[in-house]
């Protein structure tokens, strides 16, 4: 783990947003770094596998709370708004972790070969768990990283590495949660259906009626279940969708508040300010300021050569 660790810190210090969030060139490989124990981090994740390297941090999603510490591969079975905080980190030893999307294609590739298993009851599906990070998953993510010094290589090894990697989770202690999350009659494979229509459309109106047909589900079905994966309405979870991204545009792309507000979907920017202030506990100017200042602050620490291969 260690040289994982090193790779990831080296490329994630540099690269970082102001989240601590690092996207890397390639396709579904991402790194987090933080160096300090954070306030709530709100984002909505695609289902991944997130390896913790070093530090901890609280992860809550829907109903279920954890704390996820180092050695430990932490798994996110749907497309989730998650609520994170840093609660174990130092500028010495700072928060890092390195996640991979997983892909639905292999998943349901590699099940169909391995065989089936028992299904899983709608009460006993979850979507957040984490187990002792293999041995198997650590070498994937190694080999994942080494992409970034060779990017001609990426499109040649990438897809073979994230086959390995989807092999070894499937088989090892998160196999039965995720062979669940493949099998497309599952409520979770279902659910993904209406959540892609969600994502893909959060500033307009979209009728539940038209989410529950793609999930073929009835209308009082789909609303059940919806509530009992998410902890959230269907309406609930595309406000979440719109907040989370205004921030990223008034944070990351510097756009006004209302400007922000209009591009995510809202109409009435009092209403904006309201349900924005009553997820990030504070205005979204305030708050926008608040999080770049704290990106800047960070920045002026580190040494000029950092810095400017930071920039």
């Amino acid at each position: 783990m260690d040289s994982l660790k090193q790779a990831a810190q080296a490329y994630a210090s540099r690269h970082a947003n102001s989240d601590g969030l690092a996207v890397t060139p390639v396709p579904g490989l991402k790194m987090m770094y933080i160096e300090s124990p954070s306030g709530d981090l709100h984002s909505v994740y695609r289902p991944l596998v997130c390896l913790v390297l070093q530090g901890a941090k609280r992860m809550t999603v829907g109903r279920e709370q954890q704390v996820f510490s180092a050695g430990q591969s932490v798994i996110v079975s749907a497309d989730m708004p998650v609520v994170g905080r840093i609660v174990q980190a130092s500028r010495s030893e700072p928060y890092l972790a390195v996640a991979v999307e997983l892909e639905m294609t292999i998943l349901r590739e590699l099940t169909a070969q391995l065989g089936s298993v028992r299904p899983l009851r709608p009460s006993e599906t979850r979507t957040l768990f984490a187990e002792d990070t293999e041995a198997a998953a650590l070498d994937c993510a190694s080999r994942l990283m080494r992409l970034l010094d060779r990017p001609d290589a990426i499109p040649l090894l990438r897809d073979g590495i994230m086959h390995e990697l989807h092999y070894w989770l499937l088989s090892g202690p998160h196999g039965v949660a995720l062979r669940a999350l493949a099998d497309p009659e599952s409520h979770a494979s279902r659910l993904a259906a209406a959540i892609a229509i969600l994502r893909a459309e959060y500033r307009s109106r979209v009728s539940a009626e038209r989410l529950a047909a793609a999930a073929a589900m009835s209308l009082t079905a789909f609303h059940k279940h919806f509530k009992q994966m998410t902890s959230l309405t269907p309406g609930q979870y595309q406000k979440r969708l719109r907040l989370v991204e205004a921030r990223r545009l008034m944070v990351d792309e510097g756009l006004s508040a209302s400007s922000s507000g209009f591009e995510v979907g809202y109409e009435s920017i009092s209403q904006f300010t309201r349900e924005y202030a009553r997820l990030f506990k504070a205005p979204p100017k305030r708050d926008a300021l608040r999080v770049r200042s704290a990106a800047r602050g960070i920045r002026e620490e580190m040494p000029d050569g950092e810095r400017a291969r930071a920039a």
